[in-house]
């Protein structure tokens, strides 16, 4: 009929058949592939974003726990000054029990029943105790500025990164 035999039309279509679905499968993939990087790429800026916002935040959270901490120091500094000063009392200077004067039969002339300071100025002991607690308190509010700073910073990335802001 046409003088083009069968099977030799047949072959021709199936290669072009074959042909035009692998360029077509070829093409798709890499269109995919390139859909994909530019996807890649958007993500990719938004989360540089986000983790430069991140970054501020921790930063300004450090800053403030810095601040505290130093207020918390000189509160500190404060005391322990004014505790070097005898200023600080354990009790109030109005339950101070006052000597008692007894006397002893020494021979001793350096050793009296006098107390060496006078009946209002703290005791080393007390001075002790009270730079002991001083210690303890300041350690406390350390630990506790640091906790809620913490906690602080995770709520805002909590929030910042679920999207609340």
């Amino acid at each position: 009929m046409f003088g083009i035999p069968l099977p030799y039309l047949a072959l021709a279509i199936a290669i072009a058949l074959f042909g035009s679905y692998r360029g077509g499968y070829h093409f798709g993939w890499e269109d995919r592939d390139n859909d994909m990087k530019i996807a890649i790429a958007q993500k990719n800026e938004e989360s540089r974003k986000t983790e430069q916002q991140l970054n501020e935040q921790i930063n300004q959270n450090a800053t403030k726990l810095l601040e505290a901490t130093n207020a918390i120091n000189q509160k500190t500094s404060a005391l322990a000054v004014a505790n070097r000063a005898g200023k600080l009392r354990l009790c109030p200077s109005s339950n101070v029990q006052t000597p008692t004067s007894t006397s002893i039969a020494t021979t001793d002339t350096k050793a009296t029943s006098e107390p060496d300071r006078q009946a209002n100025e703290p005791s080393d002991a007390e001075r002790a105790t009270i730079e002991a607690i001083a210690e303890i308190v300041a350690q406390g509010d350390k630990n506790t500025v640091a906790l809620n700073a913490c906690v602080d910073s995770y709520n805002q990335m909590r929030d910042l990164l679920n999207g609340n802001k």
